[in-house]
């Protein structure tokens, strides 16, 4: 494993003395030191290179520490920097701090002793913020894997059950028929055992379907959503006094599979919690692109969000949220006015 390059310094201050110190202590640390004596000076600088830390004197003759930092920011890309301020200026340098600095120092009698301490622990505290970056990304990474993986299994189970479970129960019913004709007429206890059979099958049959598109509930063309939401609505509109449609504004196109799936999924959860816990008696499942993405929204007319859900919500709640951050889409949860709640899942442009 490569060692880490030295740190490299990027020291702004108009006193070329000064330079030449802060300079040859940081050298002696072990660090690689560039020099700016002015604003624009270290803007050009940093506009084709990039500084491990930058320690920022808050006053020079072409602009002070808030200008220069505005410029640096314009760059698009972070620069950590520490504020030099001289005695009588701390209060600009808390200033500064709340802006973004991870540290000041003053100059004073022990000001060349004490700045490489000062530089040593800024770059601990970036590096530590690196590792935590890194390991935010790993971990959104393999939810994200595993949110796919737990998709692609639910697909796969849902199609087996489909075409092994539902086909070989449809044989049974088909035989269970047949042999329900051919049961003599004076055995009419037979043919009524017979003809319960077959019910049990065929109710055995619709149930078998209802959950395999519940496991696997799009076809891979970008209409599978829509017609996914419609077959949703459907099947919630069976319960006993609720009605749920599905408007759907538009041809709305999902070309991606994985992000139609969390799509569903987010709709499923929403519309399962109104039936099931909200005391609703109507739900609306709405699609549409917006902005070049996509706009779902579930509203429904029921009791709205309870005292626990506003402080983190249920297992419900949490696995919708979860889901929206899997695909980088933007979900709020909110108690609509005159009752009910609003489930709200934008999903942005795909970025190439």
């Amino acid at each position: 494993m490569s060692e880490r390059p030295p740190a490299r310094i990027l020291i702004v201050d108009d006193d070329s003395g000064l330079l030449r110190l802060l300079g040859r202590a940081l050298t002696r640390e072990g660090y690689t030191t560039e020099t700016a004596r002015s604003g624009r000076e270290a803007i050009a600088w940093l506009s084709g290179q990039a500084a491990s830390l930058v320690l920022l004197d808050l006053k020079l003759p072409d602009m002070d520490g808030k200008e220069l930092l505005q410029e640096m920011r314009k760059l698009g890309r972070p620069v950590p920097f520490i504020t030099i301020t001289g005695q009588g200026d701390e209060r600009a340098a808390v200033e500064m701090m709340k802006r973004g600095a991870l540290d000041y120092v003053v100059k004073d009698v022990r000001f060349i002793d004490l700045l490489p301490s000062v530089v040593r622990r800024a770059l601990e505290q970036i590096e530590t913020q690196e590792r935590l970056a890194t390991a935010q990304a790993a971990l959104e990474e393999s939810q994200k894997q595993l949110l796919l993986v737990s998709e692609r299994e639910q697909r796969r189970f849902g199609a087996e059950l489909h075409d092994g479970l539902g086909q070989q129960l449809t044989a049974i019913a088909m035989r269970c028929q047949s042999l329900k004709q051919d049961l003599p007429a004076a055995r009419p206890d037979l043919v009524k055992e017979a003809s319960l059979i077959c019910q049990f099958l065929k109710e055995a049959i619709t149930q078998t379907r209802l959950l395999a598109r519940g496991l696997a509930p799009l076809s891979l063309d970008s209409r599978g959503l829509a017609e996914a939401l419609a077959g949703l609505a459907a099947r919630a509109s069976q319960k006993r006094g609720i009605k749920c449609s599905l408007e759907s504004v538009g041809s709305v196109r999902v070309d991606d599979d994985l992000m139609a799936v969390h799509l569903f999924r987010i709709a499923q959860e929403a519309v399962n919690n109104a039936v099931k816990h909200s005391g609703a008696s109507r739900v609306v499942i709405g699609l549409e692109s917006q902005d070049g993405g996509v706009r779902l929204e579930v509203c429904d007319n029921g009791r709205g969000l309870s005292p626990e859900s506003h402080s983190g919500g249920g297992l419900g709640l949490q696995i919708m949220r979860h889901r929206a951050g899997a695909i980088g889409a933007e979900l709020t949860i909110t108690s609509r006015e005159g009752g009910g709640l609003a489930v709200v899942c934008i999903l942005p442009v795909k970025k190439p």
